[in-house]
């Protein structure tokens, strides 16, 4: 779950830029950070234990010279305690290889066994410095070369990488690889660069080449040469990213994640309105998705299968599914699926959603689905994604970048493309008539206006005097039914990720088996108790909060005033049809984690032992 940044120019310093798309890529990673230049023959390293920004006061203090190659690296930490001699780039006992790598490698401990047996010398815990050692041992053997070592030392190794190298013999040249962790390579103007993420080159190029499996690549100031498994030259067309580089900024903003949570109107816009086809009723998504109306008539369920934020997402998508097309779902732990029975896939199409393309434990469910014969529909926000390219079919979120660690606008892209995924299906299969998916369509396009509300001063008030209560206590437990028991999942996982106050999502009539236990005047409840088929139930819940001293947060609609005297605090929300109401109340529950975790001192764009995009199992 690291984050790699390397560059190699022409002629004068890559360090500065290669720094500043580090920094970009921070939210992989933040236990530690390094760099790495070739200068004059030799390798040399800063690293420190932190977050970049203690790395750039050591550069400033301890600079290193000018260099047209640079390898840096963010640290999410695996193997060894996050400590200076466990940080990246990590090179062999010689000097002689230095390398950055994302991933985990299985079988480094025998690996390392014989190379000490070799007279390899370690300082470190790491996975990776046994890699530079073994890359390093080979390199005689291949009379130097690099890429040649490093295929060779690839041969040996067990395990997921993604992997930047450089030789102190050569200061014009890198080596990349991966395998089962994301790397593409940039191509600039003369230069020529490598990350774990589009968002850190932006600042270089828009064009991108995207490694696949097993494949290797040269890196030269003017030329990326690709190589398959078989070493044999692979020939792939540019891909153009239209993301800017100030998609991946604050822009102005204390944090991503309010910045993020105050993008959402339009990340509805971006993700639905091109694709709505008003005079069907229906929906229209680009070529990739590759799912007609005879295919998907012939599914009899739908499967979905997340991690983290995105599995509450998978549990809506589920409700949309069955509302609108009156096909049966099920949702399932990605992870917990690589250990289910091998059963038939049947007519079944297995939706994996990861906001990245990269979680590691949704690639290997996916994988394993396509290995039974099954058929996948990924959604995600990142073209060329291993989900956009590995998937059998594609439905992309266009949130642009998410640089917050606790996800906010990618779960609500993900919503709305359920939504529409559910309208498709349901006009495909003669569910839904003409009139409905109008109607529907309508309810979506009505709903931008209506959030501009949700940001507003009076709601930030709310959410204010709402903080209050939460701030104070340990724990605390978060509520709903139908639509909005996976809103209470995601708000309670919000509060808990960045703020670190233990909190539950449940459903509420749950409540009475077990949690109503915890409930005192120190254990707070939010509600969320918006108009719809449960609005009652949930009232009851409130009050058998109430009589037990519990303090109650509330979501409701503008203008009820049973529910807003019934709370402690009330967080307003438009009034909209219940099929909607995920989108919108979960844009206070975001609010309110933000501001608790923001008066609580806490990071909130890179929270404690978190990492954005988690590429290891």
């Amino acid at each position: 779950m690291c984050g790699i940044v390397a560059a190699v120019g022409v002629d004068g310093n890559v360090l500065p830029a290669v720094i500043h798309g580090l920094k970009t890529l921070e939210y992989r990673g933040y236990d530690s950070a390094g760099v790495a230049i070739v200068s004059d023959g030799a390798i040399q390293v800063r690293r420190r234990t932190g977050k970049i920004a203690v790395l750039e006061e050591d550069l400033g203090q301890n600079g290193l010279p000018a260099s047209p190659m640079a390898l840096a690296h963010t640290r999410w930490a695996t193997h060894g305690a996050p400590e200076d001699r466990n940080a990246h780039p990590h090179r062999d006992h010689l000097d002689k290889v230095v390398i950055v790598h994302n991933g985990i490698i299985e079988n480094y401990a025998e690996l390392r066994t014989d190379l000490q047996d070799a007279g390899h010398e370690f300082t470190s815990d790491t996975d990776t410095e046994v890699l530079a050692n073994l890359v390093a041992s080979l390199l005689e053997e291949h009379e130097g070369d690099l890429h040649a070592a490093i295929q060779s030392s690839l041969q040996r190794v067990h395990g997921a990488y993604a992997l930047v190298a450089a030789s102190s013999e050569c200061a014009n040249s890198i080596v990349v690889a991966r395998h089962d962790s994301p790397l593409v390579v940039g191509i600039g103007e003369e230069l020529t660069c490598a990350a774990s993420d589009m968002p850190a080159l932006l600042g270089l190029t828009r064009d991108f080449l995207v490694l696949e499996n097993g494949e290797t690549a040269v890196l030269t100031p003017h030329s990326c040469q690709i190589f398959d498994p078989n070493n044999q030259p692979v020939s792939r067309d540019i891909q153009h990213c239209d993301w800017t580089p100030e998609q991946a900024e604050k822009g102005g903003y204390p944090h991503f994640m309010l910045k993020e949570i105050e993008e959402q109107p339009d990340v509805l816009a971006r993700t639905a309105f091109d694709r709505l086809h008003d005079a069907e009723g229906d929906v229209v998504f680009e070529s990739e998705f590759g799912l007609e109306d005879q295919a998907l008539c012939r599914f009899s369920r739908l499967r979905f299968m997340a991690m983290g934020t995105s599995f509450h997402s998978a549990l809506l998508g589920k409700q949309f599914l069955e509302e609108f097309a009156q096909l049966p779902g099920d949702v399932l732990n990605a992870s917990e699926f690589l250990y289910s029975p091998k059963l038939k896939e049947g007519d079944a199409l297995t939706v994996i959603i990861s906001q990245s393309g990269e979680t590691a434990d949704s690639l290997r469910a996916m994988r394993e689905v396509q290995s039974r014969g099954g058929k996948v529909l990924g959604i995600c926000n990142v073209r060329g994604s291993t989900l956009d390219r590995e998937a059998d079919h594609v439905l992309l979120t266009h949130c642009g970048p998410e640089v917050g660690v606790a996800s906010t606008k990618a779960f609500f892209g993900q919503l709305t493309a359920l939504y529409l995924l559910a309208l498709r299906v349901g006009r495909a299969r003669k569910v839904l008539s003409k009139e409905q998916g109008l109607a529907l369509l309508s309810d979506l396009r009505h709903l931008r206006p209506k959030l501009d509300s949700l940001f507003s001063d009076e709601a930030e008030e709310a959410v204010r005097t709402a903080a209050d209560i939460l701030a104070t206590v340990d724990s605390c437990l978060f509520l709903g039914r139908g639509f909005n028991h996976p809103i209470a999942m995601e708000g309670a996982l919000k509060l808990k990720e960045i703020s670190y106050i233990h909190a539950e999502g449940y459903p509420a009539g749950e409540m009475k088996h077990g949690p109503i236990a915890l409930i005192d005047e120190s254990f707070p409840v939010v509600a969320i108790a918006t108009p719809g088929k449960t609005y009652e139930k949930m009232v009851s819940n409130i009050e058998e909060v109430r009589a037990r001293s519990g303090k109650v947060v509330a979501v409701a609609a503008e203008g009820d005033q049973k529910v807003a005297q019934l709370a402690d605090a009330t967080l307003f929300v438009p009034k909209v049809p219940e099929h909607l109401s995920p989108l919108v109340n979960v844009i206070p529950l975001q609010q309110l984690s933000y501001e608790v975790a923001n008066r609580l001192g806490k990071d909130v764009d890179q929270p404690r032992n978190l990492a954005k995009s988690v590429t290891v199992e």
